[in-house]
């Protein structure tokens, strides 16, 4: 922040308090102007009140009263034509604000016509360059801007992607084009590894324990969650401008979540402190009413999750609780905003607040290096020497520690995960039966078949299935369906294309015997990509009339898949099985896309080097002083 904003923020406050209109009479006639001898006259005043330069002031003043004298132009024009002005700050991770234009566009366009308008002005082709932000929502192109808040004499923020995001070998790439396919590719790959049905994201607490929540709303957390670790991917690369569009798709996906879940965990505060990180990042003032909005959501949910002044984390890991880093880039933050609206004492506190927590959060290079040279991830080691308040013996202890208590969680989750695999099998297009529920029911003695049926009448309220169990295990038992033997010649034409026959036999006696859904099962079983490419190459052979010359091969080998006349419709169906095979393999590409750029620690989040915060600390305690 620059000096200037600095006196721009003290001189805001103080006309207010003096109840001063630079845009009205003594200070500007509508007949002559502004009148410069009493501007000259209040430039001393102020100046002296506020301890700035009369040079500093008078610019300050003139600028501020040209603003109002706008912004009144702009609000008559509105109120006899209908057309909005917006004062649109296109921002990029390289310089903050880099152009400031005016545009003029109707309440009644859809946000689309309002992209155009500013794409022509930038000399973009395409309006969909053009992502703007306005309250902390990217503007939807196909809703009015009446209908999404938008309001005349409002401040946008664009994002386009900066000019250095373009350089390409032909030289050809027009601004904006890299940033906008760059998000339009991380949101298609997302949303291929979400609904691979678990083979690639399974959600987990912060000790490695499944969680599972009825699909649609699985589906909406797992989007944001990717969109949210590729925002701090770009974070980590200063590529703030992509970030914030990330992570403000996110928080679309996580507005359709249960809200009491997303109250119980900390993902939805760390998005809104993410959020806010980037628009100190992108020296971007104009969203200060979302940011003050996001920072209190997150204050509640670190509260909610963490306890009061971290008393909840700290009785459960320890007084020095890594999530310290994240409260101290709260403060930080808050003191940044509470600064802006010229609350300097208040400001001046929360600064504290976080300078004691970033000298208590210091950890020593030497004791970081030693970890690191004992082969330890850069992340675990600062973590645990955060954790541990320095000692490096100590922290070597809490990393094996942790990755044993992982271990242990992620392996009980194995179960029920599996148990998640075979209800959706089992219950396609039926109510959702929480897996977890179905291992606590097992585990006492009841049967899979019968808990399942009392689950799903009773929405997975345990003591009211037990009831069912015990008293009612007749009704339950006749509603059950008897699972037919697998068909053979069913199972022989799914060897046939590659799959291996146990695996096969468990899907037809799954999917009773539907073709279709037993290759999607099988399909989702395989556990690499090459094996997904030996089924393509296998049903291609088929296909083609040449299944791997398998007719010729000896039969007596368990292993061997003797060819198989196959009828018409179904080579029919393998086709289509062909196609899902394909996409099941881009999948696979798109999960390799998704982790390119990200870390494999868990507590990746946590890990904070503050060295940004401390130079943002240090300017903004700078400023109050002056």
């Amino acid at each position: 922040m620059s000096e200037i904003d600095n006196t721009f923020v003290k001189l805001r406050a103080r006309l207010r308090e003096l109840d001063i209109k630079l845009w009205q009479e003594p200070y500007y006639h509508e007949d002559v102007g502004s009148i410069e001898s009493e501007m000259d006259r209040l430039s001393e005043q102020l100046s002296g009140e506020l301890g700035i330069s009369v040079s500093n002031c008078k610019c300050a003043l003139v600028e501020l009263q040209d603003s109002a004298l706008r912004k009144l132009t702009a609000r008559k024009e509105f109120n006899e034509t209908g057309m909005a002005t917006f004062s649109v700050r296109c921002v990029d991770s390289k310089g903050g604000t880099v152009q400031i234009i005016e545009i003029k566009c109707s309440l009644n366009a859809l946000g689309l016509d309002l992209q155009q308008e500013i794409a022509n002005r930038l000399k973009l082709s395409n309006a969909s360059y053009v992502k703007c932000i306005s309250a902390g929502k990217i503007v939807s192109s196909n809703s009015t801007l009446n209908d999404q808040g938008l309001n005349n004499n409002q401040q946008l923020m664009v994002i386009i992607g900066s000019k250095e995001s373009t350089n390409s070998s032909d030289g050809n790439t027009e601004r904006g084009s890299v940033l906008y396919e760059r998000i339009a590719k991380i949101k298609a790959d997302i949303e291929s590894v979400v609904d691979a049905d678990g083979r690639f994201f399974e959600m987990e607490d912060q000790d490695g324990n499944a969680i599972f929540l009825p699909p649609n709303e699985n589906r909406s957390l797992l989007m944001a969650m990717g969109l949210c670790e590729k925002a701090r991917a770009a974070m980590r690369r200063e590529n703030y401008d992509e970030a914030l569009l990330l992570l403000l798709e996110a928080d679309e996906h996580f507005a359709v979540c249960n809200s009491q879940f997303l109250e119980s965990v900390d993902n939805y505060a760390l998005l809104n402190l993410d959020i806010v990180w980037c628009y100190l990042c992108l020296k971007n003032v104009t969203q200060l009413p979302d940011a003050q909005r996001r920072l209190d959501i997150c204050e509640r949910n670190f509260e909610r999750s963490y306890g009061k002044n971290l008393k909840r984390i700290r009785s459960i890991r320890g007084s020095s609780c890594p999530e310290r880093a994240l409260i101290m880039r709260l403060h930080l933050l808050q003191g940044v905003i509470l600064f802006h609206q010229n609350r300097r004492d208040e400001a001046y506190e929360k600064f504290e607040e976080a300078s004691q927590a970033l000298a208590e959060l210091r950890v020593d290079d030497d004791q970081l290096t030693r970890l690191i040279d004992m082969g330890y991830d850069v992340a675990d080691a600062r973590l645990a020497l955060r954790s541990c308040s320095g000692d490096a013996d100590q922290a070597i202890l809490f990393i094996n520690n942790r990755r044993e208590k992982l271990n242990t969680a992620r392996a009980d989750a194995q179960t029920e995960r599996l148990q998640q695999n075979r209800l959706a099998a089992d219950n396609a297009d039926q109510d959702w039966v929480n897996p977890r529920s179905v291992c606590q029911l097992t585990d006492m003695g009841y049967e899979r078949g019968l808990v399942v049926e009392a689950l799903k009448r009773t929405k997975n309220d345990i003591p009211d299935s037990v009831d069912l169990l015990q008293f009612h295990a007749d009704e339950l038992g006749a509603d059950l369906q008897t699972t037919p033997p697998a068909d053979e010649q069913l199972l022989n034409i799914l060897h046939q294309l590659g799959f291996p026959m146990a695996l096969v036999r468990i899907a037809l006696e799954t999917t009773q015997n539907d073709m279709k859904r037993s290759v999607e099962f099988l399909l989702k079983s395989q556990s690499d990509e090459n094996q997904l490419l030996q089924v393509i190459d296998n049903m291609s052979q088929t296909l083609s009339g040449n299944p791997d010359d398998q007719q010729q091969q000896p039969t007596s080998s368990s292993n061997a898949r003797p060819f198989i006349d196959i009828s018409s419709s179904k080579l029919q169906l393998i086709e289509t099985f062909l196609t899902m095979a394909k996409s099941e393999l881009e999948s696979y590409k798109a999960y390799t896309r998704f982790n390119e750029d990200l870390t494999m620690n868990d507590n990746d989040y946590l890990d904070l080097p503050l060295i940004q915060e401390e130079q943002i600390l240090i300017e903004y305690k700078n400023l109050l002083e002056r």
